[in-house]
Formats: C-alpha cells, sequence, structure tokens
C-alpha cells in the first residue's frame, strides 16, 4: 500500500509539470520585454529606416512600458549594423531594421560576414517605399523627357548622391541609367540624410530620394520632382508621374522596411512583436503619418517574410548584375 502510494504521487507530480510546462512558456512570451529593447538601424538619422523605426519604437515603448532604443550603426551599405546584430543573442532584445539593402548586399559584396537569410530571424514587413526622381533646382528642366535628353548631352557630368552602395536610391537609379542610356555618376554617402545635404547644397545635381526624404522638400518648393519609381502615382505627390508613365516604358522599383532579429529567437517572442506592430502600424494615426510621408505600410507574418527575401534576393541579384553596379 505504501509503495502504492509513492508510484501514484509519482505519477500524479509527473501530470503536473507536464501540465505545466506548456502555460510556463507561453508564460516567457507574455513576460517579454523585461528589459529595454533595442532596434539598430543601420543607418544616420534622418532617413526613412530611421524615420520608420523611431515612429514604431516610440509606440512600442507606450506599450510595453520598456525603453525601445533606437541605435544608429551607419556604413558599409547597411553592414555594420546587421554584424552588430548577428552577434548579439536570440533572446528578442536586439532587432535589426531591415530594409533593401539586406538582400542586395550579397551581390554587391564577394564576401560578407553573415547570411542576410540564414543568420536572422525574420519578423515582420513593415512598409514599402517608392523613391522620387528630384533634381536641383538650378538644374535647367521641367520634365522628365527633358532630363533624359538633357542627361544624354552631358555624359559622365551629372553627379548623382545616394544612401550608400546598394541602397534603393542607388540601384533605383542604375536601372534608370541602364533603361535610359545615360550615363549618371553616383557619388555614395553613408545614409540619406548627408544624401540629400549635398544635393540641396548644390553639390550633386539629382538623387532618387526615398520618399519621406524626398515629399517634403518638394511640398516646401526646395526641390523637383520629375518622377516616381512606383507603377502607380505616389498620393503624397499626385501630379508627379511615374517614370514609366512619363517615358520609360516597364520601369519600376519599390524598396522595402522589415524587422528581423538574430538567428535562434523563439517564436513565441517572434509572435509578440509581430502582433504587437501589426497593431501599430493598423491605428489610423500612424497609417496616415506614414502614407503623408510617401511610405505604403505593411504587415506580413514572419514565414511571409522569410519568403519575401529569398525573392528580394533573386530579383536584385539580375538588377546587380544587369546595371554593373558595384561597391566602390
Amino acid at each position: 500500500m505504501h509503495v502504492f502510494s509513492v508510484k501514484k504521487a509519482m505519477l500524479v507530480f509527473c501530470v503536473l509539470v507536464a501540465g505545466t510546462s506548456l502555460p510556463a512558456l507561453q508564460a516567457g512570451a507574455q513576460t517579454y520585454p523585461a528589459k529595454p529593447v533595442r532596434i539598430v538601424v543601420p543607418y544616420p538619422p534622418g532617413g526613412v529606416t530611421d524615420i520608420l523605426t523611431r515612429l514604431i519604437g516610440q509606440k512600442l515603448t507606450d506599450s510595453w512600458k520598456q525603453q525601445v532604443i533606437i541605435d544608429n550603426r551607419a556604413g558599409g551599405s547597411g553592414n555594420i549594423g546587421a554584424e552588430v546584430v548577428v552577434r548579439a543573442p536570440g533572446d528578442g532584445y536586439t532587432l535589426l531594421s531591415a530594409s533593401t539593402v539586406h538582400t542586395v548586399n550579397p551581390s554587391l559584396y564577394s564576401k560578407l560576414s553573415y547570411d542576410p537569410l540564414k543568420d536572422f530571424t525574420p519578423i515582420m514587413l513593415l512598409a514599402q517605399v517608392a523613391n522620387v526622381l528630384v533634381v536641383h533646382p538650378s538644374v535647367p528642366v521641367k520634365t522628365l523627357k527633358d532630363f533624359i535628353v538633357f542627361a544624354k548631352q552631358r555624359p559622365d557630368q551629372l553627379h548623382y548622391s545616394s544612401a550608400g552602395n546598394g541602397s534603393a536610391p542607388h540601384l533605383t537609379a542604375e536601372m534608370f541609367k541602364t533603361m535610359t542610356g545615360t550615363r549618371l555618376v553616383h557619388v555614395p554617402y553613408k545614409g540619406a540624410a548627408p544624401a540629400m545635404a549635398d544635393l540641396l547644397a548644390g553639390h550633386v545635381m539629382l538623387t532618387f530620394a526615398t520618399a519621406p526624404s524626398g515629399v517634403p522638400l518638394v511640398q516646401q518648393g526646395r526641390l523637383r520632382a520629375l518622377g516616381v519609381s512606383s507603377a502607380q502615382r505616389m498620393p503624397a505627390l499626385p501630379e508627379v508621374p511615374t517614370i514609366a508613365e512619363a517615358g520609360v516604358a516597364g520601369y519600376e522599383a519599390v524598396g522595402w522596411n522589415g524587422l528581423v532579429g538574430p538567428a535562434g529567437m523563439r517564436p513565441a517572442v517572434v509572435n509578440a512583436i509581430n502582433a504587437d506592430v501589426t497593431r501599430i502600424l493598423k491605428a489610423q494615426e500612424v497609417h496616415q503619418r506614414l502614407v503623408g510621408l510617401g511610405l505604403e505600410p505593411r504587415t506580413s507574418t514572419p514565414g511571409e517574410l522569410a519568403a519575401f527575401l529569398k525573392e528580394e534576393v533573386v530579383k536584385w541579384a539580375k538588377v546587380v548584375k544587369d546595371s554593373g553596379a558595384r561597391v566602390d
């Protein structure tokens, strides 16, 4: 009888442990975050990735009651910031605000210290963003067709700025060069803000600015917009034609932003972050603000982002090859 009671007690104990293990795992996600979260932005302040991440970060801080720190790690065409996140623990407390360049770098660099697919945990897509071809007011053209003529008459004389090698503005411009037969000279910077500053100062003549960087300056009359890179006109600049409708048939180039973490993040934490950021992006106030900046808010499951990243690596590899773009 005594032996039976011991065995029975042990059986009850095992059942209780098994029954409580799942709630314990769920509680781990429910207590996240238990300390400040760092989101690495691989560019200086002021660009599209920084603007978007800071907006989301502030909303997460309010929601989580934990500080979300935006850590700008510029340089290396996004590689420096990506390397910081690759080396971080996969506990959800260091994340990367990734963009188009994340899937371009494998084609631009012969050697990377990380794999943009295998070494990261996909969390979700955040937004898609078109680029705006803007010129300094001193450029004496008002239409894209006139600009193409103007540029062809001045091969290797017109300099354009970008947020860095492999950035969306860089490859958007390289596609434009290939499809129009123009010879523009690339001047890479360490982010959208310094690239735009030199355009405003007249040190370069044009750029394919990401919408949040370019739209306000066009609206203020400080730059002239000749076309947008998306398939449809941009709601923030309805009077500006697409580059395709302005004469470059078939032209379309749209960048993206997404959230990833180091490899090995727990699915429960990934799903918790995904749910909270999705709620933020769908809030009317946030949605309207992003649209006003020229962004198209997007959401996705982690699996959908994983598939999207694979497609983007293939897509941009072809663009890099066709354009001859390389790391200077």
